[in-house]
């Protein structure tokens, strides 16, 4: 890895990471491409999601200092799943970071989810203990690469007949515990001691932190003006051309 590597991989990840095409499959893929590249685990990918998740509390920052005890128990009962299934299958898990083919055919799941997205009825609905379960279950399945979490979070959402704002939000406050959780289990694992080079691992946050900031609005402006088509489309050209060139 070089300046030039990390800066394109901060690039892609705050792209990326809410924009609903996978921000852990587009990582692998490029990642599998960089001749040498290697990291500590996935220690390198979850600092640049810790540069996303500043985007996040900086662009909700008034949202965050008055939400309800209802909001941050639903938060915290969604955030759950994923923690689970970090503790029970983390290994499994880290391994499928790996197998770029693998992350390959997720993306085409991605996208068949994020068509669907348009073309679900109309909702609503306000959060409730069942439906933000339910968009938990789905940020724990997202753990897999190529498999969105913004997108599987906003698709059990809207399924579910929630008012598509409402989803978008809470989607995006849910990534702060579970990238907090994960930059906790990599560095307990790995240790700082383990970077090699920490200014490509700066530079990368900081890329991904600014760019971020700004894919937050894109994705609040498809999602209400029903353009996720142009996501799924985009995430199923990508792993049906990865796949061909595998």
């Amino acid at each position: 890895m070089n300046f030039l590597s990390s800066a394109l991989l901060g690039l892609i990840q705050g792209l990326t990471e809410f924009l609903p095409v996978s921000s852990s499959g587009h990582l692998v893929l490029a990642q599998s491409l960089i001749p040498g590249f290697s990291q500590p685990g996935v220690l390198f990918d979850v600092t640049l999601h810790l540069g996303t998740l500043l985007a996040v509390v900086f662009y909700f920052r008034k949202q965050l200092f008055s939400l309800s005890k209802n909001y941050i128990f639903f938060l915290f009962i969604a955030t759950l799943p994923a923690v689970l299934a970090g503790v029970l299958f983390g290994d499994y898990l880290e391994e499928l970071f790996s197998s770029a083919s693998a992350t390959a055919y997720q993306l085409l799941i991605t996208g068949v989810l994020n068509i669907v997205v348009d073309y679900l009825p109309k909702g609503e609905g306000r959060l409730t203990l069942k439906n933000t379960a339910l968009m938990g279950f789905a940020q724990a399945i997202a753990i897999i690469p190529g498999i969105s979490r913004s997108g599987a979070t906003i698709f059990s959402g809207v399924a579910a007949r929630v008012d598509r704002a409402k989803v978008a939000e809470f989607s995006f406050l849910l990534s702060i515990p579970a990238i907090l959780g994960a930059m906790v289990y990599q560095l307990a694992k790995y240790g700082v001691g383990s970077v090699e080079h920490p200014t490509y691992y700066i530079v990368g946050f900081l890329i991904s932190l600014v760019v971020g900031f700004f894919s937050i609005r894109i994705v609040f402006k498809f999602l209400l003006g029903r353009l996720f088509k142009v996501f799924g489309v985009y995430a199923i050209l990508l792993g049906l051309a990865f796949l061909l060139l595998q």
